[in-house]
């Protein structure tokens, strides 16, 4: 049994939000509410920013029947950011600042919501907490509609990202089809390196429409058998529609889109974009064809409307899990989930814990052979994976039929 730590906690949400990610906050924070080591539960202004300049907010001051709207508002009510920290021994100028404020509020539970690079966040901070001698229990909550972070079967944000754009695929599939003069439709996705989003498209496929075609970046892009497969489904259905993954790349490695800034985010990232954009204009110049770019852009991450309840149920275990965990003794992990089924063959989730160290910075993709070998599509063991994710309907507050979102006080600690 750990020895029991008494002290205040600080939860954070860090990197681009999702439909659920205040799901996970609501675990945790109701969490760290009820257990009786926490003496007072903080939420972070804009991620580690906030912690920076200690503007911290008294979630337990906070309605509890307001703190329930959490789960079906979308984006990060506590704010986000992405704000990278440096090596520690190499600058620890950010850290000397970390652990005054955490000293300031006695913080002894630290809990961080997000994706690849908060994970990185967590564990440079969890190092330096324990170097430093401030007996500090750190937890990482898995965020990210991407689904690439390593080692966990799925990410809270994933299920209803795909949700959203199998449905919207969906209903672009119906529509492109009304009129007599053929469409060639294509919608860009988003994913940077993996391409689990653009390849959720393909569930509408298998449900009667969605695109006839769909590009991962897993595999290296080749417009001239791209145009190939625009061609000859144009000129079979006289219509096409194509899902691409923003990500995609030719053979060197450059992005099709050719839409790298001159500025990045935090974390030294090319912000990708504009890729249907592109390709329309291609196809056009080949084919003649009336040819429609799609982008889905923010949509995909904020469409809570249609959120999966498996979704939102999972991630709001995320965040109660880490809570509770590090309370029991455990510090330095990341939530994970692992699947399993039950006696009936139904998909189950449970959790486990991760090193952070494992987590951070790593990437996982969609692995090759989920997608078929013209590179144009999924196979089945995909659909099998993605489809119980977006299962079931959560309830849904409005307010003269429009959602009902959280609306907190934010009283500053």
């Amino acid at each position: 049994m750990a020895e029991k730590l008494v002290g205040a906690c600080i939860i954070g949400q860090s990197g681009g939000p999702t439909a659920v990610i205040n799901a996970s906050a609501y675990g945790a924070i109701t969490a760290a509410l009820a257990a009786e080591e926490i003496t007072q539960v903080l939420g972070a202004d804009h991620g580690i920013t906030g912690v920076l300049e200690d503007k911290l907010y008294d979630m337990g001051l906070e309605d509890p029947a307001e703190l329930a709207y959490l789960k079906n508002t979308p984006a990060s009510e506590l704010g986000s950011c992405r704000y990278k920290l440096a090596d520690p021994d190499v600058d620890d100028t950010d850290y000397k600042r970390i652990l005054e404020v955490f000293q300031k509020h006695n913080v002894r539970y630290f809990f961080y919501n997000g994706g690849n690079d908060s994970m990185d966040t967590c564990d440079k901070i969890s190092r330096y907490m324990a170097r430093s001698g401030w007996d500090c229990r750190v937890m990482g909550i898995p965020k990210t509609i991407d689904n690439d972070l390593f080692g966990t079967d799925h990410c809270p944000g994933f299920g209803s990202a795909a949700k959203y754009i199998a449905t919207s695929c969906m209903e672009v599939s119906r529509d492109s089809r009304v009129y007599p003069t053929g469409q060639v439709t294509i919608i860009e996705i988003m994913g940077r390196h993996a391409g689990w989003l653009a390849g959720s498209a393909a569930l509408g496929s298998y449900f009667g429409a969605g695109p006839d075609l769909v590009y991962l970046p897993e595999r290296d892009f080749d417009l001239e058998a791209f145009l190939a497969d625009v061609e000859r489904i144009y000129k079979e259905k006289g219509c096409c529609l194509a899902a691409v993954s923003e990500g995609l790349h030719f053979a060197d490695g450059t992005f099709v889109s050719q839409a790298k800034t001159s500025s990045t985010d935090g974390f030294g990232h090319a912000q990708l974009g504009g890729l249907a954009a592109r390709l329309a204009e291609i196809v056009k110049e080949r084919t003649g064809a009336k040819v429609r770019p799609i982008e889905l852009s923010l949509l995909q991450r904020c469409g809570a409307h249609l959120a999966s309840k498996t979704d939102v149920d999972e991630a709001e275990l995320a965040g109660r899990t880490a809570v509770e965990s590090a309370v029991a003794g455990e510090t330095g992990k990341m939530v994970a989930f692992e699947r399993g089924s039950d006696n009936n063959g139904q998909y189950v989730c449970k959790t486990i814990l991760l090193p952070l160290s494992a987590v951070a910075n790593a990437e996982k993709k969609v692995p090759l052979e989920w997608i078929n070998a013209e590179g144009n599509f999924l196979t089945q063991e995909f659909i099998d994976y993605a489809l119980p994710l977006i299962q079931g309907e959560p309830e849904r507050p409005v307010e003269c039929s429009l959602p009902r979102y959280a609306k907190l006080k934010k009283v500053q600690a």
